[in-house]
Parts: C-alpha cells; sequence; structure tokens
C-alpha cells in the first residue's frame, strides 16, 4: 500500500493558554488547519480562560532548550513561529538556537500583552527581542500597539504606520505585517510591507473581540511559507483564514471574548 507523503513540519516556540483560545494551543489548531504537521516548545505556561489571565509560570530555560532540540534532531523543520517567550532569557535562547538551527522561515509574533490587558513580557526582555529575535524574522506580525512599543512611534495615520514600519525593518525584519485589527473604522487594513513596498489587504471589520487572532494569524502564515508560498502570498491566505475563523468564532468560556473556529 502506498503511503501518502507526509505534510510540512512547522514549529510554534510560544505559550500555553490552558483555555485553550490562543498560544500553543491555537497555533497548533491552526498549523492542523493549514496543512502541516505541527510541533512545539512551551516556553511558558498561563493559567488563563477567557475572563483573563491569572498566573503565567517560566520553563527552565534547559527545558525549553531541550524541547527545541528533539524538535529539530528528529523534523524536517521547515517554518518557526514564535510567541510569547515571557523574559529576556527565554529570547536569547530562541534567537541562540535559531541562528544555530537556521529553518528555511521564521515568523516572530512579538507578543507582549494578551487581549485582557495582561503583560506577557517581561519589560526587560524587549532589548532582547529587538536586538537579537528581530533582526532573524522573515516576517514580524506585530499589532498596532506592539509596534508603537517597539519603535515609540504613535500610530494614528497610514504615515506612522509606514515610518513605524520603516523603523521594525531596520531592526532587521526582513518583511512586516502591521496588523490593523487595534484601528478604527468599517474595515481592518492590514499592512503587509517587504522591499518591493507595501500592499493593503482589506476586509469588512467584524464587531467582536476575538482571543488568539494573533498568534493565530503568525502560525496560519508560518504553515503557509513552511508549504512553499511565497511571503506576499502566504500573508493574503493567512488573513483570509483568520478572517473566516473568526466570523464563525464562538464563546465557549463566561467571557466576552470570542474563540476562532479552525
Amino acid at each position: 500500500m502506498r503511503r501518502e507523503a507526509a505534510p510540512a513540519v512547522a514549529l510554534t516556540i510560544a505559550g500555553s493558554d490552558c483555555g485553550g483560545g490562543a498560544g500553543i494551543q491555537a497555533d497548533l489548531k491552526a498549523f492542523r488547519a493549514r496543512g502541516v504537521h505541527g510541533t512545539s516548545a512551551i516556553a511558558a505556561i498561563t493559567a488563563q480562560n477567557t475572563r483573563g489571565v491569572s498566573a503565567v509560570h517560566t520553563v527552565p530555560l534547559a527545558h525549553l532548550r531541550a524541547q527545541i532540540d528533539a524538535v529539530f534532531d528528529d523534523f524536517p523543520v521547515a517554518a518557526v513561529k514564535t510567541g510569547m517567550l515571557a523574559r529576556a532569557a527565554a529570547v536569547r535562547l530562541v534567537a541562540r538556537e535559531l541562528r544555530r538551527r537556521r529553518p528555511p522561515w521564521t515568523v516572530v509574533d512579538p507578543v507582549m500583552i494578551a487581549t485582557s490587558g495582561a503583560r506577557l513580557l517581561d519589560p526587560a526582555a524587549l532589548d532582547a527581542l529587538v536586538g537579537e529575535l528581530i533582526p532573524l524574522a522573515d516576517v514580524l506580525t506585530p499589532n498596532l500597539p506592539e509596534a508603537e512599543a517597539l519603535t515609540g512611534i504613535a500610530i494614528r495615520t497610514r504615515r506612522d504606520a509606514d515610518a513605524a514600519a520603516q523603523a521594525l525593518r531596520a531592526m532587521g525584519a526582513r518583511a512586516v505585517l502591521l496588523k490593523g485589527g487595534h484601528a478604527r473604522g468599517t474595515e481592518v487594513v492590514d499592512r503587509y510591507y517587504d522591499a518591493r513596498g507595501v500592499l493593503e489587504i482589506v476586509h469588512p471589520r467584524l464587531r467582536v473581540e476575538g482571543h488568539g487572532t494573533g498568534c493565530t494569524l503568525a502560525s496560519a502564515l508560518a504553515a503557509e511559507l513552511a508549504k512553499g508560498a511565497a511571503p506576499r502570498g502566504a500573508a493574503r491566505r493567512a488573513i483570509a483564514y483568520v478572517h473566516k475563523a473568526l466570523a464563525a468564532g464562538y464563546r465557549p468560556g463566561g467571557g466576552d471574548v470570542v474563540v476562532l473556529r479552525h
């Protein structure tokens, strides 16, 4: 009996969400939905649900490194997505391992603050993120508040967004997908910046508060890159996927946030 070829492999290095809406759990759901084999290395364990984050436990660095080694030593990793790393030491470790392993694609989601407002990145880790991890990003996927925190630029207009993206690319990111969900208006404008210029991707704004949208977008993008899509096409497909999953979303808990239907 002829065995089908194995799917491409993607790795997420991020935090665990025991509520199943964001983090590692959302990443693995997105990987499966986009047709890749998902692997993971957990950097932090959060206690959270649809109402918020109540506790964060960081995984010992030796165990984080062991997880990364276990995946790379056995699987042909085609793309890596990084998410919540929580502290500077973990950011530096992940950057060091990515420089050593050199995966074909790296998507960096600079997770800083949860939808609930809980801080998910130690302020001391910002320098490590800017100096060590962002320069490894094939695509950096900040939302507007994250881009503002990284650059110090208040983003109110298209010109502000362009300036922030330029600053982020100057930090070493080869492309920036600046997510527009935090802006106002009846439409969401996501902007993809690379050496060719800017690509605007526009879709109607859904009047819901999503949980795990940023994690899912970065993971879907990594999955498309792992399968061989060109970066701009991967961004388009990932954004369309998140919009569809959010439109079909549901509220599994007592909070107001909507979890994506993968």
